[in-house]
């Protein structure tokens, strides 16, 4: 019974991190944007989207990182035995990318509320994709568990990242346009 509830809560707060790492790279568009404003523009879009992107980052996106992994780890302790098994370690090679990733958004998170622009607000558009492809990955390590069935849901992550790319490229030229 134990298990569930400690499950439940992992699962919440991975949801809200997800949240806050797809919601943090969209306000970094933004910002990126903003930054190349004529002002007052440019101050008072720029003020507003370090507001939000400081409380998204501390309130949100920070805590639910350690609250998920604090509860994976406890999952870990009340049943040691899935380290051994294939799905559980390759999902947690991606854990440790989304981890990479969140460290990534938290440099730039700490670039942008410096007025320090780095990339360009396609580069950040592509980059938000990082996150769900992560997603997609666990989603189906977890769900599937079988060896051959995950093996075909990693090779279907990279077809949909591909997809995106093409998308992303196709929406670009939409945009371009207009």
């Amino acid at each position: 019974m134990e298990y569930n509830y400690i499950k439940s809560l992992h699962l919440i707060f991975v949801i809200t991190w997800f949240a806050g790492l797809f919601y943090i790279v969209r306000l970094f568009v933004y910002q990126i944007e903003a930054y190349y404003k004529p002002s007052p523009d440019k101050e008072i879009l720029g003020a507003q989207f370090k507001i939000m992107s400081k409380r998204l980052w501390y309130i949100i996106t920070w805590p639910s990182m350690i609250l998920a992994t604090g509860f994976a780890i406890w999952l870990v302790v009340l049943r040691p035995f899935y380290l051994t098994d294939g799905w559980m370690q390759v999902k947690l090679g991606f854990v440790v990318l989304l981890i990479i990733y969140h460290l990534k958004c938290h440099s730039i998170f700490k670039q942008l509320q410096n007025d320090v622009v780095k990339h360009s607000s396609n580069f950040m558009r592509i980059f938000n994709e990082g996150a769900t492809i992560i997603l997609f990955a666990i989603v189906f390590l977890v769900i599937l568990k079988n060896s051959i069935n995950w093996i075909y849901g990693v090779l279907g992550i990279v077809l949909f990242s591909v997809l995106i790319m093409l998308g992303y490229r196709f929406y670009k030229r939409i945009r371009e346009s207009k």
